[in-house]
Order: C-alpha cells, then structure tokens, then sequence
C-alpha cells in the first residue's frame, strides 16, 4: 500500500494596496464597473502554504519549518507586504490584482522556489468572507 503524503501548513499575514484599474478603459467606465474598487484601498491578507511529502527519516519533517519561513519571506513578505500590487509590483500590469489572479502569482512563485511537488494548497484569505483556494494535483511518493 503506497504511503499516503504527511501535510503540513504554514500561514502568514501581509498588509497590500491596490485598486481595479484598466488602462484600457475610462476613469469612469472603471469606477462604473469595478465600483469602489477601483480606487486605492488595501487589504490585510492572510496566506496558508501547505506542503505534502515523506517525512525525512533523519528529521521527522516534510521540510524545516525555518526554511519553509525563509521562502515565504522571500517570497511573499518582500514582493508584496507593504506594497502598492499595481504600482510596486510587476504582476498587475496586464491583469487585475484581483484574489483570483493573485493566488495564481503566488502560486508560481512558489512552485519556482519550493522542491518539485510539494506544494499542495494556497489559501489566500482577503477577508472574513473571501478566500481563493488553489489545490494541487496529489503527488505520487
């Protein structure tokens, strides 16, 4: 019987502005279809990593717990806490920052920078109510 992956979450907190903006549109055919949303606000965010794998037989960990804080630091914390996501980043020219698109981005930062197949789930929190869930395929170990 194959052993079924151990899976472990981290979570942190970041702080972010950004506003729903498209240069291709008016300032008023934005404020008209994205409402409030489409001026500066923030959000302060909330982002649970799950990784899955083996435990290390030397270790008992799937990954040291500090390594895996060094990445979202990395990461994370250092692209985007405190930051304007239009301004400030280069992920949002061409898209909206919205939840959506930017658990997708998060997403592939840390595909890049975690060991191949260990991630297993993003959540990225927005609000009490509004949460963007991506899931990853079940690794095979």
């Amino acid at each position: 019987m194959p052993a079924s992956p151990v899976r472990i979450t981290r979570a942190i907190d970041f702080s972010t502005s950004l506003r729903f903006h498209r240069g291709d549109l008016s300032d008023a055919e934005n404020q008209r279809r994205f409402g409030p949303r489409a001026r500066q606000h923030g959000y302060n965010y909330r982002l649970e990593v799950t990784l899955q794998g083996e435990p290390d037989p030397q270790t008992g960990m799937v990954l040291d717990l500090a390594a895996l804080q060094e990445v979202l630091d990395r990461e994370i914390m250092a692209r985007f806490d405190h930051r304007d996501l239009n301004a400030d980043t280069p992920y949002f020219d061409k898209q909206l920052p919205t939840p959506e698109n930017f658990a997708r981005v998060i997403r592939e930062l840390l595909i890049e920078a975690l060991p191949a197949g260990m991630l297993s789930r993003i959540r990225l929190i927005q609000g009490r109510d509004l949460w963007v869930e991506i899931r990853e395929p079940e690794a095979v170990l």
